[in-house]
């Protein structure tokens, strides 16, 4: 059977590509939040200060036409803006993170608004990565952009505003 084929699912427990399509600098990101377990499953690898988040395409993150689905590229997105935001308030509060063993440092943040531009886009079996850039941390918002490759290509542009619920400290 064919992961291409539609409209019949496949069995989500079922992957249809080879895990070893996961570059080996990534590792499985540690999340408690049900949503980024029911839609990852999500890698990460910590490349100097950023948090790059990957996600191998199964047949449940694409359309019926078997592309990377809008929706799930701006939730990719909103997994690697959080999670970056928390490393960068981290850092703010003093926190030099090394490793991920133990997890991303966790902030009490919300979305307030998130705008994606589509460029491009990814199939079944691709690699995606999302790559961040925390514009700001204040008080009380955070700016921060992302960007979805799939190798060299830029698929998606996503400019978000995350409203801090409380002080970190």
């Amino acid at each position: 059977m064919s992961c291409r084929s539609f409209p019949t699912p496949l069995p989500t427990t079922t992957p249809c590509f080879d895990v070893s399509a996961v570059p080996p600098d990534f590792q499985p990101l540690a999340t408690g939040s049900p949503f980024n377990q029911a839609v990852g499953p999500f890698h990460c690898a910590l490349r100097g200060d950023h948090l790059i988040i990957g996600l191998l395409i199964e047949q449940k993150h694409c359309n019926s036409a078997g592309n990377l689905h809008g929706g799930m590229v701006s939730s990719i997105a909103d997994v690697a803006l959080g999670h970056n935001i928390g490393l960068a308030m981290g850092r703010q509060a003093g926190a030099e993170i090394r490793s991920l063993s133990s997890g991303t440092p966790r902030a009490p943040i919300a979305t307030v608004s998130m705008s994606t531009d589509f460029a491009g886009t990814a199939r079944l079996g691709d690699w995606v990565e999302a790559h961040v850039d925390v514009q700001r941390t204040g008080r009380s918002l955070a700016f921060a952009n992302a960007y979805l490759v799939r190798g060299e290509q830029r698929i998606a542009r996503i400019s978000a505003v995350f409203r801090i619920l409380a002080d970190p400290a």
